[in-house]
């Protein structure tokens, strides 16, 4: 623990002494950059896809130690209860409130919005940054009381949700044009399985439930424990006899894209994965030296991954592996990657490569990748099963963005 803190100490002093980043943004500095290729293993060459799922363990450990940390492999005992029921949306939906308790340590509250049908329902599952309540403006969600990243005066004040919050990031969510689709939601605060902060992890799942799960604080991250808490809440969906629990689309925007891609890897209950905007440490393939790099992000945020993962800075040829390879873990599921050209502080071309890349072991499933294409147009999405766009627009996830989710759902998924 006491390294843990260290290193936090040590992060945020080197940050504050060295000059301020300057990101590169010019293509010709990127220069030729050569990836590990998923398909070899120490010194074994995979050419099977029983090949695949026999060494696929190798890759995924490899991230747990250098990257993200370890997922827990005990369980916890797990209680969900029914708090409040109600349609919405004039009787289109039905609303609903649990409460996931483990092990009477760590409470999480999740909303959980299905279309008002007798047809079990596909449904989208992701964290959210501040609050159930700032996915929409009914009075019936609780407000979120404890930390958020959210900071603007009124709807949050030193970064506690306020009432005003309500509906603050609806847009996001698209929740009536989701419910049309015949598709469900289902989100919860990533803070009441970590607050996004260097010790958040001290009021969080990490602390609280060390014992229960087998692990310190120190062997995962905030990472680790946001897709630790997605796992749960896959629980609970597929607990729930309106949802079919084999129809649950992971999703995630920026730092939570980054969870949601971890979860995807390590849980391959989820149907699909959406990465949406999730650049370093996501999607993005870092040996691109392209926005956001090692260096930065794990200065800015020392508690999203491993010390180890920061050794790595400014010798990024030197990681065993690349997020191509995170995204090839998904395999043979669909997944969608997704960028904005206003927002290229993520790498927009080096998310697209690092889901171009996923083909090789796509392949061994007997499944097409992008293809030959090169970096696609603004709001042209291209692929199917393995989809790809980049848009106009800032960093966000907005209604075009569910335009292409609700189709891709429906067409590789439903």
């Amino acid at each position: 623990m006491k390294k843990f803190l260290f290193f936090c100490l040590i992060s945020s002093t080197m940050m504050a002494q060295q000059k301020p980043f300057v990101a590169n943004y010019d293509e010709s500095k990127v220069g030729t950059i050569t990836l590990p290729d998923p398909l070899i293993i120490g010194s074994k060459k995979i050419s099977s896809q029983a090949d695949w799922e026999k060494n696929r363990a190798t890759w995924l450990t490899l991230f747990a130690d250098q990257m993200y940390g370890q997922i827990p492999k005990k369980s916890v005992k797990q209680t969900n209860t029914l708090i409040s029921q109600k349609e919405i949306l004039g009787g289109k939906a039905v609303q609903s409130i649990w409460k996931m308790d483990f092990a009477g340590k760590v409470q999480a509250t999740v909303v959980v919005i299905l279309p008002k049908s007798s047809k079990k329902a596909p449904v989208f599952m992701g964290l959210n940054f501040c609050g159930n309540q700032t996915i929409s403006t009914d009075d019936g969600i609780p407000i979120f009381d404890k930390y958020v990243v959210c900071n603007n005066d009124p709807k949050f004040i030193n970064n506690i949700s306020q009432a005003a919050s309500r509906g603050e990031w609806a847009s996001r969510w698209q929740i009536e044009k989701v419910i049309d689709a015949g598709f469900g939601t289902i989100t919860a605060a990533c803070g009441d399985f970590e607050e996004d902060f260097a010790t958040g992890y001290k009021n969080g799942v990490r602390t609280k439930l060390a014992i229960e799960l087998g692990l310190k604080p120190e062997d995962w991250t905030a990472n680790g424990a946001w897709a630790w808490g997605l796992s749960r809440m896959l629980d609970l969906a597929q607990s729930i006899q309106q949802i079919d629990g084999k129809k649950v689309i992971l999703h995630g925007h920026s730092r939570l894209g980054k969870a949601a891609l971890w979860a995807g890897a390590n849980d391959r209950r989820f149907a699909a994965i959406i990465s949406n905007e999730s650049g370093e440490g996501g999607a993005a393939l870092s040996r691109r030296i392209y926005g956001e790099t090692i260096w930065r992000i794990t200065n800015s945020f020392p508690h999203w991954f491993l010390p180890r993962y920061a050794s790595y800075a400014d010798r990024e040829n030197e990681l065993p592996f690349d997020q191509h390879i995170l995204l090839s873990l998904m395999a043979p599921r669909p997944v969608y990657v997704a960028s904005a050209f206003g927002d290229q502080w993520s790498d927009p071309k080096g998310e697209f490569l690092s889901a171009k890349e996923m083909e090789k072991v796509y392949a061994l499933y007997g499944k097409k990748g992008l293809g030959n294409i090169d970096m696609p147009g603004l709001n042209q999405p291209v692929g199917k099963l393995i989809r790809y766009h980049i848009r106009d627009g800032k960093h966000d996830i907005n209604e075009y963005d569910w335009e292409q989710y609700i189709k891709f759902g429906k067409e590789e998924v439903k």
